[in-house]
């Protein structure tokens, strides 16, 4: 299989195909990722893929101020992630295609991705100003049933939509029209749940559209019966979920 090396972007969140990413980028090694990206032509696609920081893995500070102010921060591309930087992060990616990106005059991007498909990372590199790995790319193989299986997830989906109240911006609005093509409901129910971040790593790396349709039915079920009751907590606070720095 053909394998691709690619900028490396580690987050503490999961991108899945087909959702936007914005990006608030401030550290020098992604500084210079995008300086990189933005020598590629318009026209082409400027990718780069996004993973998911190992629970734990964030060793040391890459930059001031957090947690410890007084911390003399890590620096060079794999700072605050031990010495073999695969080991830190979760084995499957997404690319991701920076659609937009802007140089501040700080110096600092205003970077908007758009997920794009799933891959392995086989190795990382930390030689140059930033890491890149070595991957190769992941089918999406639909499974079996998928199509019935989308449509039960939908159901779901609605109820725990109805539930939350609306009180995440990201959530998708009840009255919105959704999607029937069943690899864009799994990605798109699974970015649009609030789940933390190892179960939505299960979820990108599920082995096909209908396993991760089947994770999804039963998550909905659970997690909507969880806030059935709490009818006391607010919903602003079920939808609470951690700030990712980038």
């Amino acid at each position: 299989m053909t394998t691709v090396r690619l900028p490396l972007f580690p987050l503490n969140t999961v991108l899945f195909p087909g959702l936007v990413l914005p990006l608030n980028v401030f550290e020098e090694r992604y500084r210079a990722m995008m300086r990189e990206l933005l020598k590629t032509p318009e026209d082409e696609p400027r990718r780069f893929a996004v993973v998911a920081i190992r629970d734990g893995h964030e060793v040391a500070p890459s930059a001031p101020g957090m947690p410890d102010p007084t911390a003399v921060p890590a620096r060079g591309p794999a700072a605050g992630f031990g010495t073999d930087p695969l080991r830190a992060f979760h084995k499957v990616a997404c690319v991701a295609d920076a659609a937009t990106v802007r140089e501040r005059a700080d110096g600092t991007f205003e970077v908007l991705a758009t997920g794009t498909t799933r891959v392995r990372l086989l190795s990382v590199d930390a030689s140059g100003p930033y890491l890149t790995a070595e991957t190769e790319p992941l089918a999406e193989d639909p499974g079996d049933e998928a199509g019935a299986l989308a449509e039960g997830v939908l159901r779901s989906f609605r109820q725990y939509q109805k539930r939350l109240a609306g009180a995440r911006e990201r959530s998708l609005t009840t009255g919105a029209e959704l999607p029937d093509e069943p690899g864009v409901v799994s990605y798109l129910v699974a970015a649009a749940m609030m789940l933390d971040t190892p179960t939505k790593q299960r979820l990108l790396q599920a082995p096909d559209t209908a396993s991760r349709l089947r994770d999804e039915l039963r998550l909905l079920r659970a997690e909507t019966a969880v806030i059935r009751h709490l009818p006391s907590l607010p919903a602003a606070e079920l939808t609470r979920g951690p700030t990712s720095l980038n």
